[in-house]
């Protein structure tokens, strides 16, 4: 860090010696972005800011399901929990290439609120791309799935009551792993979850995605350019009678490089061709926001609560 402080304290000169005439507002915002650069790296991390948690939560971190440093896990425990918890078990997005377990818009208002309500909450990292690709990336996740159910009990959670979720790339692997529970899941001896929600995928059907004019390169890095793997890995082509249920919600202001709710519907036409329980739930949020604002009270929250609450009564008794 010693090393960097020169480097942006010089810049910061340079670009306000260059530009004397520049408006307060440009140079304040100039310094800003500075100044969060010069942080130290406890405080400003590529993992972004943890979370605030409601009072009593404890959280046991970095738990391994595999031997690479990505195969590893956090669990967020309610102050007061309840033998026979649901478990909420997320997985983050960031184009199947970054993101962490840690960062504030992954657990954030999430954790805190299905911790009021008793939940277990599970984020997990996994191996990511150049080095893993997305059906690898599904296959860790099931591990660390499998990890969390073998060790549930230990947390007085019940592996029975588990719900997946996930956002963006991570909505398509839990996506992916929920059409066809026989296939990855049963691979990775994970138990059946009652269910999926996925916030704002735009891969549910990966071959009619790559075929689309001006993609963005980040789908390429991450599918490539066989059909016959863009099928492997696609939810839709994927969709067996016996897919979990699935809560699809979508940002109905995106439509690029495809619209999600559209997609959405599609996976859902065919879902309910083979008799499976899936509902789309479009909401007029930014794709960052599907993921940040979930669990800030508002009708948003309220109907992905429910339908998980649904999702729990198939629990037999």
């Amino acid at each position: 860090m010693s090393q960097r402080l020169p480097l942006f304290v010089g810049l910061l000169a340079l670009c306000m010696l260059a530009t004397p005439s520049a408006p307060l507002p440009a140079q304040q915002r100039l310094r800003e972005r500075i100044q969060q650069r010069l942080q130290p790296q406890s405080e400003n991390t590529g993992r972004g800011e943890r979370a605030s948690l409601p009072p009593g939560v404890r959280v046991e971190r970095e738990i391994a399901y595999g031997p690479d440093p990505r195969q590893r896990y956090d669990v967020y425990l309610p102050g007061h929990a309840r033998p026979g918890a649901p478990i909420l078990f997320m997985v983050h997005g960031g184009g199947w290439r970054r993101g962490d377990k840690g960062m504030r818009y992954v657990v954030g208002n999430k954790a805190a609120y299905w911790l009021q309500r008793g939940f277990v909450f599970v984020s997990a990292n996994y191996r990511m791309e150049p080095d893993a690709d997305p059906l690898v990336q599904a296959g860790d996740v099931a591990a660390a799935l499998a990890s969390v159910q073998r060790r549930a009990r230990q947390w007085h959670a019940d592996p029975a009551k588990t719900i997946l979720m996930g956002h963006s790339a991570g909505a398509h692997l839990v996506a992916l792993l929920g059409s066809d529970p026989t296939g990855l899941l049963r691979q990775a001896s994970a138990d059946r979850p009652l269910g999926v929600v996925a916030l704002d995928s735009g891969a549910l059907d990966v071959p009619a995605l790559m075929s689309q004019p001006r993609l963005p390169q980040l789908y390429r890095d991450a599918f490539g350019s066989d059909p016959a793997y863009w099928r492997s890995v696609s939810p839709q082509q994927q969709l067996e009678r016996d897919a979990l249920p699935m809560l699809l919600v979508c940002s109905s202001d995106r439509r690029f490089p495809t619209s999600p709710c559209a997609e959405a519907r599609g996976f859902a036409a065919r879902a309910a061709a083979l008799s499976v329980p899936m509902r789309v739930l479009p909401e007029a949020l930014e794709h960052g926001e599907i993921n940040d604002q979930l669990g800030q009270p508002s009708a948003y929250t309220d109907a992905v609560s429910a339908w998980i609450q649904r999702a729990l009564m198939q629990v037999r008794r």
